[in-house]
This record gives structure tokens, sequence and C-alpha cells, in this order.
């Protein structure tokens, strides 16, 4: 949840690059974790970070999943002067009663379990940077005690009464619409101002596609690298494939493409169809009604071949399709099948599945 330092372009790759020194080693709730400056809107947008990050203004960043909202972060605080650690953390991952203690440290015996006190999450970063990512999802409660932290300036730990100042600079970051969020009683409109400082829109991958090959190769050489293996080049028809992809999964999933693609080619060259893409699989699929006749039919025989554990063995292939078939990105899932993303999430971490390679359903 603390530093990890950021690096800058390698010759290779066009443009600026900011990348992780170790991404093979960090959490699967980093889902970018490589962001290129190529396109000229993303070489603006550079500018437009790098003239932010010399104040102590609180920036939020706005942005679909898997555009690079922590990499900007990182790279902000890195810029910006400051002496003491980056810390990110996420809203959507803890609870309401954990997040509270998490965020704000607690004394011994503030609740159950609390033996001894500790710091939060603010005076860990202080002289720093916090990072909260998709503070969309923080509850009404905390985003009172947020606002106060940033009007004060200073914290108070569960079960204490006495303050301690803090000296923070905070980065939240949000991919839903928090106009509407506040419109709708979600979000608390005097906290929406307060972040409202210096706005930094991320665009989705498919809107700078000056990025897209650069950031392909970048991973191509990035993988082939940990196994010591040359890098293969991308044919011309893979390439127009690149380009001609939507990209809902943004980065986090054009790298998982390309990672399939390195696992799959025979030859010194990806071509387009290692790169196995979901809207190729679309136009071969036979109509919806002959599919689910078909998936009754399997259902069947499984049963008849008397398969142990088979309701478990049907969700795990169910999960782990959609998820690899969305190119893990969560939320896609999560909207594709009709559940809430807790629900995903749930299932996912059950089957084992979060931090897996991705095996992408071929035809």
């Amino acid at each position: 949840m603390t530093d990890h330092p950021v690096s800058t372009t390698p010759p290779a790759v066009p443009g600026r690059l900011l990348t992780f020194p170790n991404p093979e080693g960090l959490a699967t709730s980093i889902r970018a974790k490589a962001l290129v400056f190529h396109d000229p809107q993303s070489e603006r947008l550079l500018e437009h970070v790098e003239h932010i990050a010399a104040s102590d203004a609180t920036a939020l960043l706005i942005g679909e999943t898997g555009t690079g909202k922590e990499l900007v972060a990182r790279h902000i605080h890195a810029v910006s002067g400051r002496t003491g650690p980056f810390v990110a953390v996420n809203c959507g991952a803890f609870s309401e009663s954990l997040i509270d203690a998490e965020l704000f440290g607690h004394e011994s015996g503030a609740f159950t379990g609390a033996s001894h006190a500790r710091a939060g999450w603010f005076e860990t970063a202080h002289g720093g940077t916090l990072f909260l990512d998709e503070i969309g999802d923080m509850p009404l409660a905390l985003q009172v005690k947020l606002l106060r932290v940033l009007q004060e300036r200073q914290v108070v730990r569960l079960g204490a009464r006495q303050p301690i100042p803090v000296d923070v600079r905070l980065i939240a970051a949000t991919n839903v619409d928090l106009t509407k969020a506040v419109q709708a009683g979600r979000f608390r409109a005097d906290l929406f101002y307060r972040l409202h400082v210096a706005v930094l829109h991320l665009p989705p991958l498919r809107e700078r596609p000056g990025d897209i090959l650069p950031l392909a190769r970048h991973f191509v050489q990035s993988y082939c690298a940990r196994r010591s293996q040359p890098a293969p080049a991308l044919s011309t028809s893979a390439e127009r494939a690149l380009l001609a992809y939507e990209w809902p999964g943004n980065i986090r999933e054009l790298e998982t493409i390309i990672h399939y693609a390195l696992i799959v080619r025979q030859g010194e060259r990806i071509k387009r169809e290692d790169l196995r893409l979901p809207h190729s699989l679309e136009e071969t699929l036979p109509p919806q009604q002959d599919n689910l006749e078909l998936l009754r039919q399997i259902v069947a025989d499984l049963m008849q071949e008397g398969r142990p554990e088979l309701y478990e063995t049907i969700e795990q292939v169910i999960f782990g399709t959609a998820f690899a078939y969305c190119g893990g990105n969560q939320l896609r899932t999560a909207r594709e099948l009709g559940i809430s993303r807790n629900m995903l999430r749930t299932q996912l971490k059950h089957f084992g599945l979060l931090g897996q390679p991705l095996i992408v359903p071929t035809d």
C-alpha cells in the first residue's frame, strides 16, 4: 500500500513511459502497470499533471478503470518535492468499520480486537501523499470525517480525543460521475467541492490511439525480459487489430491480451490470431438461443456422467470465463453477469482467480 517508485522511459519506447520497477510483484488491485504519453492528447495530459504536481493542491483524478490513475498519482508525488511516503488506499476494498480505523487509526481497546494502538493511513503518509482510489465508494459517514481532516489538517484516532496534526497531500480518484452521485445523495456536495480543486480527466485508451502500440511493445519487451527471451515483433495485421479494438478494459486489458499472445504464438512475430481479441469471438458465436440450448445439453450430459461437485465446477467455469473474456476488468465482468462487484470479488477469491494468468476463451 506504500511506496512503489515510478520509473520512466527506456529508449525503446517512444514518448514518456511511467511504470513500476517490479510490476510482477504488485497487488492485483493495481490495474494499469504502465502508462505511455506518446499520443498528442496524452502529452497534453502529462504537461497538466506536472503543472499540478508543483503545487500542494488536492487533486482529483477521473477516468475509467485501467486508465492509469494510480501511476499518475505516483508521478505527481514523485515530482512534487514532498519527502514523505506515498500511500495508496482503495476505498472500495474495505468495509465501513474497517476503513474508518485504517484511515484515521485507533487506540488500544477502541473496539473488539484492538489490542494495541495503531496509526492510520493519514499519519503514515505524514509529509507525503495519500492516494484514495474509488473515492466514490466511501460511505457517507466517513465522508464527513474526511472533510474535517481536509479542513483542519488533523486526525482523531478511534477511541481518542486528542487530535494529531498531519501534513498530507490528498489525491483522490474515481471512475464514477461524482456530480450524479451528489445529485443522488450518495456523495456529499461539500466534500465534492473540496476535492474539485485540481481535476485531471484521464482519457480511456480508445481515445489516445497513439499510446496503444508503444504500450503493446512495452508489455512484449517486459514479459520477454523476465524470461530472458528475445522479444517478437508485432505483425502488421496484429497492429491494425490492436488499433481497431475499443479496449473497454483499457491498459490492463491490453497487457492481458499481449501476455496471452506471447504464450500461444508460434513463430517470430505476433500475428492477429494470437491476440484472441474478444470482439473477434462475438463474430463467430452462434445465435444466443442456440448457445442456451447447447449449454442445457452440456449440463444434462455432465449430470449423466455423474460429475462430483457439478454446481461448484460450473460456477467456477462461469466466473473464470467471464473474468477472462472481460480482460480482468472486475467492473465490466460484474456488469456483464448482472451481479455486484463485491459478489464477483467474493467468487473470484473463492476460486483463486485473482492474480492468476487469464486464459481467454477461443473459438
